[in-house]
């Protein structure tokens, strides 16, 4: 039994945004139910650019459901130059994790949307030069453009990785040794050239949103309710929080203390620095 995280559970349990658009601007597929796997992904774009509808229909176990339908919220209201900086990485994230040996359920999911905006860009249903990217594992028509990008993107050095992100040598393993002569291409690669001091990834709105909820389930929370109260997050505006304190907190002389020194002083320390806490109904 896979260890799957309650946002997981709950996005296969209750899948957003399934279905058909009609008449959609770009459809991406990927995956073939010979493999297990199979996804189809459609937007529809509005007068700005902006993804205003994005449907999803999948075959597959629950972490490709729930990949597929986190992807369809994350992308929503986004431009196509914003759609295609989220990574795979990113969907596991706001998933809470998925399992490593389901990781090619997320990678799915980026490949649909990269596909979809191709479709949309050129008209074309393929991203493939067949001539140019020899395919490495003929079970699951992996090609080597494929897997050096995973390889790349996700800092993947074993075989094994490989395969729980693209299934690429999980079934006759006749391509292991391609496989690995791949990896031990990318990591020479990556070793011989010069790379710059890295700069810290500024976190999206997305990440902070994620984070703050959790600081204030895990961090917050439990220190109220101990004490009979309890914290309800309202709105988050850029680094401005609104809370609205419940339970025996409600109407407290001392919530004002409670809110600088708990809330603000955890946000600040879990999140960001720059975090400001408000009380509903404050100016």
């Amino acid at each position: 039994m896979w260890n799957y995280t309650d946002k997981v559970l709950d996005h296969f349990h209750n899948p957003r945004n399934v279905g058909k658009i009609e008449n959609p601007d770009g459809v991406g597929q990927v995956g073939a139910l010979a493999c297990g796997d199979a996804l189809t992904l459609m937007f529809k774009l509005d007068e700005n650019g902006k993804i205003a509808d994005v449907k999803f229909q999948t075959f597959g176990c629950a972490s490709a459901i729930a990949s597929s339908s986190a992807l369809t919220e994350m992308i929503k209201g986004m431009t196509l130059e914003e759609a295609q900086k989220v990574t795979n990485q990113d969907i596991a994230e706001f998933l809470g994790g998925l399992p490593e040996e389901k990781m090619h359920c997320s990678v799915m999911g980026r490949e649909a949307l990269e596909a979809a905006i191709h479709n949309y860009k050129t008209g074309e249903t393929t991203m493939r030069s067949v001539g140019d990217d020899p395919v490495i594992c003929q079970c699951f028509d992996i090609h080597k453009s494929e897997i050096v990008k995973l390889a790349t993107e996700n800092h993947l050095t074993t075989v094994e990785q490989i395969t729980n992100y693209c299934k690429a040598g999980g079934a006759c393993g006749k391509c292991k040794s391609d496989i690995q002569e791949i990896l031990n291409s990318v990591t020479h690669t990556e070793a011989a050239t010069p790379k710059e001091e890295a700069k810290p990834r500024a976190m999206t709105q997305l990440q902070k949103m994620k984070l703050i909820e959790q600081t204030i389930e895990t961090e917050v929370r439990p220190l109220l309710q101990r004490d009979g109260g309890d914290i309800e997050l309202i709105d988050i505006r850029g680094n401005e929080v609104v809370i609205a304190f419940r339970g025996m907190c409600a109407g407290c002389r001392s919530a004002h203390i409670t809110k600088q020194l708990l809330v603000e002083a955890k946000l600040k320390e879990f999140v960001t620095p720059e975090i400001t806490v408000v009380e509903e109904g404050e100016a």
